[in-house]
Formats: C-alpha cells, structure tokens, sequence
C-alpha cells in the first residue's frame, strides 16, 4: 500500500501530521501496510464484510420507515492511541462519571448544587428526564449511572473535547467487543509486535459490577430488553449470551409483593437485577405511561423498596440532557474541587438570551442540537442546512429555547479509511464505555464511529456513518 498520495486536508489526521511524517503510534502498523498490496487488503476487507454478514450485526433505522435492519459498516484500518494520551483521557473519564453521579444524587436529595447556584433550578426540574418520583431516594450503593457512554472528539488543535454524555441506555458497545474479535479473525497480522490493549473483558466487567450492585453473590441478573425491533436488539442478544444471562422481555417478567420474578418453564424465579434497556416512560406502565407495553407493572415499586436493582436507575437521565452537559466542568469544579480534565466543547445555551441572540445571528455556522434527542436525529448542521431547515430551527429555538444548544462547528479528527483501492481521511468521533460498580472501569479504546461519507462530519450509524476498532497500544 502505497501512502505518498494520502492528504490530511488541513485537519488533524491520526496518522500522518501536517509535514507527512507518519505520528509515532502509526510507524509499525504503517511499516506493515507498505508490504501489503492493496489487492491483499481489500480481500481482508471484504471477509469481514461478509462475516458481519454472517453474524448479523446490525443496526435499525427508524427515520426511513422500513423496520429493516442494515449491516453496521466496518472498515479495517485502525484507529489508534498511545497509552500516554490515554491514560489522560481515563483519569478525565473517570472524573466525570464521579462528578455525574454525585450531582444526579444530589438532584433527586439534598439539591445542593441548585441551592447554592451552581446550575439553575429551572433548568434541571424542567429537563424531560427528571423523575420527581425519585425524589428522597438513593439506589443501592449510591450509584445512580453504572454504564456510560462518553462522546470524545479531537479537534483541529490536536486536543481531546467532551461532546455529549450518553448516561440513560447507552448503545454501542458490542460494536467494540465485534470489531476487535473481527480483527483478530480477519488481519491478525497487522496487530502482531504492537502490544494492544484488551478490550474483550468489558462483559466480565459488567457481569462484576451487575453483581456488586445486587448486593448477593448468587444475583440472578437478566438483560430487559423492547424486544426484536429495538435498533440496539443485536446488542441487547450478544451481551446477554456473553454474560451467560437471560434476555428478557417485559412480558417475561412479573411483580408479586413487590419482589420481581422471571417466568421460566420450571416456575416463576427470582430476579435480583436487571440491566434495562428501556427508557424510563416505558419501564412500569403503573408508575409512567399507563400505555406501555414493554414494561413490568409494579418493577419501579420493587425497586424503591430495594427489593430489585435497576441498571442504569430511573432518573438517571436528568444528567443526559444536553442543556445540563454544559454545565458539568462547573459541577466537577463543585463536587471534587477539580477543574475538569477533558473540557467541553464550547455550548451556547438558547435559554440565556445574550446565547441565543448570539446563535441565531450566526447559526449557518453552528451545530444546534435539540436536549434530548440522540443518534443524529433533532440536529442541525449550520453550514449544510438549507435556507427552510435553518429557518425551521429559528423559529424552533425561538419558541422553546429550552430545548436547545448550539456548538461551533468542530474539525473532527481524521483517520485512514479504505477507499476503493486506496485510503482516504474520514472524520471520527470516540466513545469510551465506562462502567461504575466497586470501581470506576474505562474500557481501554471504544467505539471508534467513522463519518464514510467524504467531508461529513456525522459519524451516527442512522446518518450513514460506520466504525473502526481502537488500538491503545500499551508502552
């Protein structure tokens, strides 16, 4: 392979610096891809095409209408860290989940940081997520996020921001455990001499921290899943046959005494935690929406009373609202009296009208994103947008500026992506996982999503992006 034609484009390539020099934790994979023809590779890439096939791993999207699922995207050139920029972004990982998990007990307790104006009351006791009926409640062991997922980018100064938390259901992850397993089955040969850090622990891991926060050591745990037509059902599948525990439906699931049973053909048996993938209106059609189906009538009840433990808690989303993540370098600062690590991406927020004034006068040049949505959906991309989109978002904003913040346009990283018969540079974000149980665990890398349309900047798998598997190479 033949690397004299690959151009960074002004923008901070992983790979290669502005000068062409190749950076120091691509020089042995790049020494081993020079000595690879380029008909070689694409064959490689094309097994692994066929073995996602095979396994279906997928992905659903809801925009078009269709239920039909599609191959989540894969291409074979890593991205790759070294363990000293890493071991950076763990520690500011950490940090933050710490600081989340504080302020969201704090939220539903004592409401220190409200009361002494940290973060404005109104806007937390008005973010879609709240659940008032948390109120004066801490679930087992404190922990409130057990699994989380944080959005990183690297920009155009070759530093690392905070762009978003996933702290409700966050998705993904099996994405990791496939692109790793599909490397080492696929390419074994380029991952020979780097000393790659592991990343198929994460389900132990999991399984670890699902049992510490059931407080038993012989927890019957099982995975609640919508079911079949959930974009994320593949994962939902996988981490439960990685665990060696039950996929469930709401179905599957009963309340009696306020104690959770599961259904099995030997009798109703005793359920002590559930990693739910369903979101909190769903969850107990008795406690939130009296139409849902998905949900266990009576689990919220179980689960106040300590009877079941619910991974990731109810409420725990009042810290995924987009408005309160800019608020998290202050609640840090509050909490641990630390300044943040990794910081934020620089967010206006609509609801303060000098913000607001400020994105509306230059909004073809910014990114607004409405608080709850996620996976690309309720977003604009201001340089992109047609002159309806960009008003439809005016007036939008200007009827519910609480449901709104607007970033500056950000130069996304970029690294080598297979093109047809040569490799080109494609935009990528990170998502480390991160799991609280006894201890704070970051899975080393993440999930690596690649934007594989030229010059897109949205790298969600709905928007037509895909991944690549993250190498921290351990020193």
């Amino acid at each position: 392979m033949d690397f004299s034609s690959y151009q960074t484009n002004n923008f901070f390539d992983e790979m290669m610096d502005q000068k062409g020099q190749i950076r120091e934790p691509y020089a042995k994979l790049c020494q081993k891809l020079k000595e690879i023809p380029i008909e070689e590779i694409q064959q490689h890439q094309f097994i692994a095409d066929r073995m996602l096939l095979n396994k279906g791993v997928t992905f659903n999207v809801y925009s078009e209408g269709t239920g039909t699922e599609r191959i989540f995207p894969f291409d074979l050139i890593p991205r790759i860290i070294h363990d000293s920029e890493w071991q950076i972004l763990e520690k500011g990982l950490v940090q933050r989940i710490t600081a989340l998990n504080m302020f969201i007990d704090d939220v539903y307790n004592d409401q220190k940081a409200m009361k002494d104006k940290i973060i404005p009351r109104s806007i937390v006791l008005s973010s879609k997520d709240y659940l008032k009926e948390c109120k004066g409640f801490s679930p087992p062991k404190g922990i409130w996020c057990h699994i989380s997922g944080i959005d990183l980018i690297r920009h155009s100064d070759g530093k690392y921001y905070i762009l978003e938390d996933n702290l409700r259901v966050p998705s993904g992850v099996s994405y990791v455990l496939e692109n790793r397993d599909l490397m080492k089955r696929t390419f074994s040969d380029l991952m020979e001499d780097l000393n790659i850090m592991p990343v198929l622990n994460y389900p132990l891991k999991l399984l670890e921290m699902l049992q510490y926060v059931s407080e038993r050591s012989d927890a019957q745990a099982v995975i609640l899943t919508p079911g079949i037509y959930n974009s994320a059902y593949f994962e939902h599948s996988f981490l439960a046959k990685q665990m060696g525990i039950e996929l469930v439906e709401g179905k599957d699931l009963f309340v009696e005494n306020d104690i959770v049973y599961m259904k099995t053909t030997n009798g109703p048996k005793r359920v002590h935690v559930i990693y739910r993938r369903i979101d909190d209106k769903f969850l107990d059609p008795l406690a939130f929406n009296p139409d849902s189906m998905l949900g266990v009538p009576g689990i919220f009840k179980a689960f106040k009373k300590h009877n079941v433990a619910l991974v990731n808690a109810p409420g725990t989303g009042v810290a995924d609202d987009k408005v309160i993540c800019a608020y998290v370098p202050k609640l840090i600062k509050y909490y641990l009296g630390e300044d943040a690590i990794i910081p934020n991406v620089p967010t206006f927020l609509c609801s303060i009208k000098k913000e607001l004034s400020h994105v509306l006068e230059n909004l073809p040049n910014m990114v607004v994103k409405a608080a709850n949505q996620s996976g690309g959906y309720g977003m604009l991309i201001g340089p992109t947008a047609s002159k309806k989109e960009l008003e439809e978002f005016r007036n939008n904003m200007i009827g519910n500026p609480r449901n709104y913040i607007a970033q500056p346009v950000m130069s996304l990283s970029t690294v080598p992506t297979l093109v047809d018969d040569h490799l080109e540079g494609r935009h990528v974000d990170l998502r480390p996982y991160i799991i609280c149980g006894e201890s704070v665990y970051v899975t080393k890398g993440g999930l690596t999503r690649v934007a594989l349309r030229k010059g897109s900047l949205v790298v969600n798998s709905s928007q037509g992006g895909g991944s690549k598997d993250t190498w921290v190479l351990n020193s």
